[in-house]
């Protein structure tokens, strides 16, 4: 008899709790859609299970606000409906901040079209193990104005943990990531500081990536410093067809085709395959169909970062390894800086130097070691002299 009570206890229980969160995820959608221009939506502490996206579109100056991290928990775990977690659209100055977001189908929180986004101590994590299952970004601010995410974590993603695409005037800082395919990355955006993040145990740790066929077809202006760029060597395990895919894993930072970016004072520390990369985009041998992209990374100064790495070779792992091992033969003395060396014809000046604007610049590194692939003839002259890239450069960050 005592047993068909308990069992009846923990259904009665069981069914109030359901009914309970239920009522809830109404409610805190409820609050989304009618909130007023200046309010602020307060999110109770605990674990908080979602079966839908959370969405909001044409508000104003609104702030989202949990409990802190690991505090307040959106779950969605168990979501049926929708692909991001939280998905923010055509506002202005909205702010998201002490709360951890789980487990969405897609993209964890996703804001498009925002002029002002500021993500503020929040938790984006897929989390069981690194997969390709799961969702493409934690922090996902596209086609947005103005954007801020200061002391962020981002766990799990399969693209990339803290993304910022087609955007301008942007700030990440003091967050951490791991676990992710790229750590954080700046993509086809304009004027962004990337500075006092961690970024480890990644596949690669900082992409400052120009694609083709996007709407805002060029970055550049991108400030990358004071960071910890530690150990990124976790195996690529992004879908097939991405272009993170390519990424090999043991990658610090990696700039491809942008233009003016600087890097300097980070630590960069045993990324097992390079520090640095400085590409262009026909090393990802994909075909370029888009007559307004430029292909050619130009304008990139590294200075004052400390490099460290172990004398090894790099993991046999995806085409950029067979690279290294077959056609660079760098053995285990592998360069902490590489450079493809595919130079755009129109940069050079009548004496067929690179104009002093487009040059790759790269002084004053602790351990400083170079190497140029010449992949434009075939790797025939790699070499590790340093010299034709000491230079600097007069970096201007005009917004």
């Amino acid at each position: 008899m005592k047993k068909i009570a308990w069992s009846f206890y923990i259904l009665i229980f069981g069914c109030v709790q359901l009914f309970s969160q239920a009522s809830l995820e109404k409610q805190i959608q409820t609050q989304m859609i009618l909130a007023e221009d200046g309010s602020v939506i307060e999110l109770q502490s605990g674990l908080i299970h979602l079966t839908k996206s959370l969405s909001m579109e044409g508000k104003k100056n609104i702030t989202i606000k949990g409990m802190g991290i690991d505090k307040t928990i959106l779950s969605f775990k168990n979501q049926s409906e929708g692909a991001e977690g939280i998905k923010i659209t055509n506002c202005e100055h909205i702010t998201l901040e002490d709360m951890t977001v789980q487990d969405s189908n897609g993209d964890l929180i996703k804001t498009m079209h925002v002029n002002g986004i500021t993500m503020r101590r929040v938790k984006a994590e897929w989390t069981g193990k690194p997969s390709k299952n799961n969702g493409s970004y934690a922090l996902y601010p596209v086609l947005c104005d103005n954007v801020l995410i200061d002391s962020c974590i981002a766990i799990g993603a399969s693209d990339a943990g803290i993304y910022v695409g087609q955007s301008k005037n942007i700030v990440v800082k003091n967050c951490t990531a791991y676990h992710n395919v790229a750590g954080i990355e700046i993509e086809n955006s304009l004027y962004a500081e990337v500075h006092h993040n961690t970024a480890t145990n990644n596949t690669g740790g900082i992409l400052i990536f120009d694609l083709p066929d996007l709407v805002q077809k060029k970055g550049g202006y991108v400030r990358v410093y004071d960071n910890l760029v530690k150990e990124n060597n976790l195996k690529n395990f992004a879908p097939k067809g991405n272009i993170v895919g390519k990424v090999p894993k043991g990658t610090g930072v990696l700039v491809l085709a942008t233009n003016h970016v600087e890097i300097l004072s980070n630590q960069i520390l045993n990324n097992k395959t390079s520090g640095v990369g400085i590409i262009s985009y026909f090393m990802t041998e994909n075909k370029i169909k888009d007559k307004d992209y430029y292909p050619y990374p130009s304008g990139i100064y590294i200075h004052d970062n400390n490099f460290e790495r172990k004398h090894r070779r790099v993991p046999f792992a995806g085409r950029f390894a067979k690279i290294y091992w077959f056609k660079l033969k760098f053995g285990r003395d592998v360069p902490h800086i590489v450079y493809d060396g595919i130079v755009d014809k129109e940069s050079l000046d009548a004496d067929g130097n690179v104009k002093p604007e487009n040059r790759i610049c790269i002084r004053n590194n602790t351990n400083q070691s170079v190497g140029n692939m010449d992949a434009e003839h075939g790797f025939k002259n790699v070499s590790r002299d340093a010299k034709p890239f000491d230079c600097a450069l007069n970096m201007i960050y005009m917004r």
